[in-house]
């Protein structure tokens, strides 16, 4: 007998129970690939450019840097402005997604650009986002080889594109996005949800920037519903 069998078992002998009629167990089923939505706040149930707008004052409510720009064009030189404004490294670990292989980075020839996973020398990251919430400023991260997760943590200083059409209201939208892209029972491996960079107050509820991950999060949300 399988090891998850055994353990099911095992539940069913300590609760003095066999297993559960057909009828239970096809409506369990229904109930759990039905994905039903529980409590859905109203404060998302709003035109789309104010879903927008939420976003981003929850994002910096939560101390991320947000900036917008018309087109993905103008990205290379977005996140120029920011390296300099901070006085941050020019060397990037982009992500080898394909949503960002047009960005014209031959217009700011002093940012060096190069593409994988994250190493611990690296502390400047380039990513894209699967969905941003809303209700709560969260960047929804789907990992895969094009997205290594290594890009959201390692580097001290996160830069995320997210188009303004990528934008949801809640989370239980980002989920009913990525089963749509991804396929029922075929979710990405990790499925990380970011809100702001990371922080901590566990030492003497000092706050303390970068505890986990990075310690500056800056998210440029493009223009593609013009």
């Amino acid at each position: 007998m399988p090891a998850r069998d055994r353990i099911f078992a095992r539940i069913r002998h300590n609760l003095g129970r066999g297993p559960l009629p057909e009828t239970e167990v096809n409506a369990l089923k229904a109930r759990i690939e039905g994905h039903a939505p529980h409590t859905i706040p109203t404060r998302t149930a709003i035109a789309r450019k104010k879903q927008v707008d939420l976003f981003q004052e929850k994002a910096e409510a939560l101390a991320a840097t947000v900036a917008r720009v018309p087109s993905l064009e103008d990205v290379p030189e977005a996140v120029r402005d920011y390296l300099a404004a901070h006085n941050l490294s020019t060397r990037i670990k982009m992500a080898p997604d394909t949503a960002l292989d047009g960005l014209p980075f031959d217009r700011t020839p002093m940012l060096e650009i190069t593409r994988g996973a994250a190493t611990p020398e690296d502390e400047v990251s380039l990513t894209p986002a699967f969905t941003g919430i809303a209700e709560t400023g969260t960047l929804c991260m789907a990992s895969g080889p094009e997205t290594p997760s290594t890009l959201n943590f390692l580097p001290e200083n996160h830069v995320v594109v997210i188009r303004k059409s990528q934008i949801t209201g809640t989370m239980e939208d980002s989920w009913a996005q990525l089963r749509t892209k991804f396929g029922e029972g075929n979710l990405p491996r990790t499925i990380n949800f970011i809100s702001g960079p990371s922080r901590t107050g566990d030492i003497e509820q000092t706050l303390i920037m970068g505890a986990h991950g990075p310690r500056r999060l800056h998210i440029l949300i493009v223009d593609d519903e013009k």
